[in-house]
């Protein structure tokens, strides 16, 4: 797979004072009882609260099962750690979409050989053909 040294790979994102405020809010919110951690459900609606979306059973299996066993859920540093990581997917999956859209000069959904070429005119207009082509063949043959 390619990755470009513009930092393909997502990069460790700092929330403002704001969102962070904000994350704190809503697990207090959703810690009703004041136990100091978040139980499984109480995860549940605190995503629902931030992404607009109840997680899956897997999703949440996974959140669970990365919580220290001798807590009885997630702490607020845990909660402010996985709410982070989400926002920063969240934010690179807009990108990576914002950067298809631009190089899906037809909107067809999906990339031609000549789209890619075209973009790559653009953005790299130093880059060999054959570098272009092989780029396009890796990215597109895994």
């Amino acid at each position: 797979m390619f990755f470009s040294q513009a930092g393909a790979r997502p990069r460790r994102w700092e929330a403002s004072q704001s969102e962070h405020k904000k994350w704190v809010e809503v697990f207090k919110a959703c810690d009703e009882e004041n136990k100091g951690y978040l139980s499984r459900e109480d995860f549940k609606v605190a995503v629902v609260m931030l992404f607009g979306y109840k997680p899956s059973k897997i999703e949440a299996d996974s959140v669970m099962s990365s919580v220290d066993p001798n807590t009885s859920g997630i702490l607020l540093k845990e909660f402010l750690d996985i709410v982070r990581k989400k926002n920063e997917a969240q934010l690179y999956r807009n990108e990576i979409r914002h950067i298809f859209t631009a190089f899906d000069r037809h909107y067809r959904g999906y990339l031609t050989l000549e789209d890619f070429k075209k973009a790559f005119k653009q953005v790299a207009p130093k880059l060999s053909e054959r570098i272009i082509l092989e780029v396009f063949r890796d990215i597109f043959s895994s």
